[in-house]
């Protein structure tokens, strides 16, 4: 068939971009070797977030008695959470292959490689060949969980996020290897169900890369729920032979280590771009770290292909993903879109506490040179967070001295997440410190903390 774009993958940066492309005129064909929707609907972002509202749930009844609710004999049952938390992705999967009939996007199963710069050849199910022409092609292959020398997955014994998903029974005891979002976040979910989780992170704490009073705030939850976090710790070996797996760790000075006993590993230290065997070597498109390299338009060094998402040296995030692929097809299709500006990208992380954020750290910005003014909301301090039983975390502001500039926020608590996009749109929008101030929120709500941080940070904050 031959066709205006041909998108190779289906994830939220591939099926979003062949959907604003088929609405802007285009025909478009979309290839996929497993379900539609890619990781983040069938393996990462949904199904994740169904298994922690299982979690979240057994938390509250666990806890029913904080809110004058008496509940006896309450279990996990960890298959059902599992099968769930399938249902749910198989529900989202079924979702966007109505949207790509709704669109009419070809949708091409099985597995696709570059052969020209206008032709891709799909090998089906069946094992038969097909080829395709398109005046451009969208490479959307997205990424995998990586695997480090000392930490091969097994699918068993040491495994990745796919299997964690799927495990058919709940383990005793788990070390999960990497504290970025993934990491803690199977850490609260196995953790909430019952098994001991003990994380370790070759970098200074929880969640690394965020801000590191976030980063305290999150060690003090994990602890108080059971789990043991160490830090600036490395994985030496683990040692699959017996019936436990036995993780030998030590510290980055040299000073402590030992040895733990689990009968699962969960290796959660990033991820690895999906970009080997499907063509980029034949065609000579320039990759650099393991990574595409692409202009400012997502355009490779050959003129009609574009690679958008996790197969670059952006966040690896699906928002990011859809946002690229929609500024992709726009540019091809002639219209002027603005650069995506990636500093003002907000990145969620969905254990509990939730945690929240966007641009500077405290830390990124002093060392960017700003004279910062810093604003911090407690919510032991909100009332609706009192109301809710939710006290845990705060809201931080950190504002150009200067100018009013909204340099960043980094927010933990109960529903962060759902706040973050107040803040993006803000600095989107190039408002003040004072104009969020001045900005009047609804009481009572959790949202009241982002205005209370900002008059914190200015000395005019009223409840605290």
């Amino acid at each position: 068939m031959t066709f205006d774009i041909i998108v190779l993958g289906s994830g939220p940066g591939g099926y979003v971009a062949a959907i604003r492309a088929a609405q802007l005129g285009k025909k478009v064909g979309i290839v996929e070797r497993e379900s539609l929707g890619g990781i983040c609907l069938n393996w990462g972002c949904i199904p994740t977030k169904a298994l922690l509202k299982s979690a979240n749930v057994f938390e509250y009844i666990k806890h029913a008695e904080t809110y004058g609710i008496n509940v006896k004999g309450a279990e996990a049952d960890f298959e059902g959470v599992v099968k769930r938390s399938r249902d749910v992705a198989d529900g989202m999967s079924k979702g966007v292959t109505f949207l790509m009939k709704k669109n009419k996007i070809e949708v091409l199963k099985g597995n696709g490689t570059i052969v020209s710069p206008n032709k891709i050849e799909v090998v089906n199910e069946k094992g038969g060949n097909e080829e395709h022409t398109a005046a451009q092609i969208i490479v959307a292959t997205g990424a995998r969980s990586r695997s480090l020398p000392n930490l091969q997955q097994d699918g068993e014994k040491i495994i990745g996020y796919r299997e964690a998903m799927t495990l058919s029974k709940k383990p005793d005891s788990m070390v999960i290897v990497g504290a970025g979002a993934i990491g803690v976040e199977f850490a609260y979910f196995y953790a909430a169900m019952g098994t001991k989780v003990t994380i370790i992170e070759y970098m200074h704490g929880l969640v690394p890369r965020e801000d590191k009073d976030i980063s305290k705030e999150l060690g003090k939850s994990f602890k108080k729920m059971g789990m043991d976090v160490l830090g600036d710790t490395a994985v030496e070996s683990v040692d699959t032979s017996g019936k436990k797996c036995k993780v030998k760790y030590k510290s980055k000075d040299g000073k402590k280590e030992g040895e733990i006993e689990c009968d699962v590993v969960l290796s959660a230290v990033g991820q690895t771009a999906n970009i080997e065997n499907i063509g980029l070597e034949t065609l000579g498109i320039k990759t650099e770290k393991g990574t595409i390299v692409v202009n400012d338009f997502y355009q490779t060094n050959i003129p009609s292909i574009y690679a958008i998402g996790d197969i670059l040296a952006t966040q690896a995030l699906a928002h990011v993903a859809s946002a690229e692929g929609i500024i992709c097809v726009e540019k091809i299709a002639g219209h002027d879109p603005e650069p995506l500006d990636y500093n003002n990208i907000p990145g969620c992380t969905y254990c509990s506490p939730e945690v929240a954020s966007v641009g500077y750290t405290e830390e990124e910005a002093k060392e960017a040179g700003y004279e910062i003014k810093v604003g911090k909301f407690p919510f032991s301090a909100s009332g609706k967070a009192s109301a809710a039983g939710a006290k845990e975390g705060f809201v931080k502001v950190i504002f150009d001295a200067k100018y009013g500039e909204w340099l960043g926020a980094h927010m933990i608590g109960y529903n962060v997440t759902e706040m973050i996009a107040e803040v993006v749109a803000a600095r989107k929008l190039e408002t003040t410190g004072h104009e969020i101030i001045k900005t009047v929120h609804p009481h009572p709500t959790m949202s009241e903390a982002v205005m209370e941080a900002a008059a914190a940070a200015y000395g005019e904050v009223i409840h605290l």
